[in-house]
């Protein structure tokens, strides 16, 4: 089974730095490698230069990589084949602002430099124990690389370009396709989140585990959809959401450059933490929080996600007994600043669709592929 899973890793990082090159084609095709100073957004070079730089750190250049988690941070890593690699692409250590003054590689030479670390990569996997606990780095990477995809396409909305998400889930099977709210009841329960163990793959902010007690509540089966939300809008003369706008009588809705009807069924997307809840409060419900969101996905028949990540009540906090894995910047920092998102979106790759995947993003951002589901007060 574990050499299946080599296999299986290969195929995945190949078929994934293929979608990353398609993806930084749009941009390059577009004519859109210089974007806006922006928050949310990265020059379209760095993104990927950050991509390969993240798994040549951790694969090639990592002399702990056969000790897993046990990984001993003091040890220096090898140096990169791209001597400013770390001065360019090391996230950690270049403040987001200056990426738009850095003296970045050319698109063809950036893409040279992905496809150089990929081959390293793949070579040495091919070498690798069929037990060793250096696939821990190759799983991480992998995922690392399918958060840059989606962030990929939902930076393509941001500036209006005609992308080609080619990963993309079917939306016939992400969402019920009726405006009817249907909820569940859940009872009374003490109930655990998070995992023991590791393997294939875990964070290190899913890992550990955290239990807690929650009286009897009601959720939705679906995420609040356009309907609902449009009725909220309309009766509080709250904001259109970012990407939506009216034309006549009609609902609109932007999607990588062009402007397309807005399917009143489908789950509503582009909504911040705040904007869930002040529809919230109009509604007279509430966010579930992570423990009754975890419970109610995995208990629950006809519990429909993966169209959008959900935003729950809960700030982004470790589990008790929290440890720092190796990739010591993916979660700590974060801790009291951000909320949880559970689930995924329909542009989430399938590498990172994983029911105990804890998504975390500051309360007021709109631009990533966010809704929400509601529980009864």
């Amino acid at each position: 089974m574990v050499e299946v899973n080599i296999q299986t890793l290969s195929k995945a990082l190949r078929q994934l730095r293929q979608l990353t090159l398609q993806s930084f084609e749009c941009y390059l095709n577009a004519n859109q490698l210089v974007v806006p100073r922006h928050s949310g957004l990265n020059p379209p070079v760095w993104e990927l230069g950050h991509v390969a730089w993240f798994q040549e750190y951790w694969i090639a250049r990592n002399p702990q990589r056969s000790q897993g988690l046990a990984f001993d941070a003091s040890c220096p890593v090898h140096p990169s084949t791209l001597r400013e690699a770390d001065q360019w692409f090391d996230s950690a250590q270049v403040a987001h602002a200056t990426r738009w003054d850095l003296p970045l590689l050319s698109a063809p030479e950036c893409i040279q430099y992905a496809e150089q670390t990929l081959q390293n990569t793949l070579d040495l996997l091919e070498q690798e124990p069929v037990d060793s606990p250096a696939l821990y780095f190759y799983w991480l990477v992998l995922q690392h690389e399918a958060m840059h995809l989606e962030a990929s396409a939902y930076m393509a909305q941001s500036l209006g370009l005609p992308f080609q998400a080619r990963w993309q889930a079917s939306e016939t099977i992400c969402h019920s396709g009726t405006t009817q709210a249907v909820t569940a009841h859940v009872v009374a329960q003490s109930w655990t989140l998070g995992s023991e163990a590791e393997r294939p793959f875990c964070f290190d902010n899913e890992l550990s585990q955290h239990t807690s007690f929650f009286l009897d509540f009601e959720i939705s089966l679906q995420p609040v959809n356009w309907s609902q939300y449009i009725q909220f809008v309309t009766a509080t003369g709250y904001a259109l959401p970012r990407y939506v706008r009216r034309s006549g009588t009609e609902l609109e809705t932007w999607v990588f450059g062009r402007w397309k009807p807005l399917d009143i069924t489908a789950p509503a997307v582009h909504l911040s933490w705040n904007d869930a809840q002040a529809y919230c409060a109009w509604a007279q419900c509430r966010l579930p929080t992570e423990a009754e969101w975890d419970c109610a996905v995995k208990t629950l028949v006809g519990f429909e996600w993966g169209h959008v990540w959900e935003w729950t009540q809960d700030t982004f906090a470790p589990f008790e007994g929290f440890v720092t894995h190796p990739y010591k910047e993916y979660s700590a920092p974060w801790f009291g600043s951000h909320k949880v998102l559970r689930g995924a979106s329909h542009l989430t790759h399938p590498a990172l669709r994983r029911i105990n995947y804890r998504n975390f993003f500051t309360p007021e951002r709109d631009d990533i592929y966010s809704g929400f589901r509601t529980c009864a007060l």
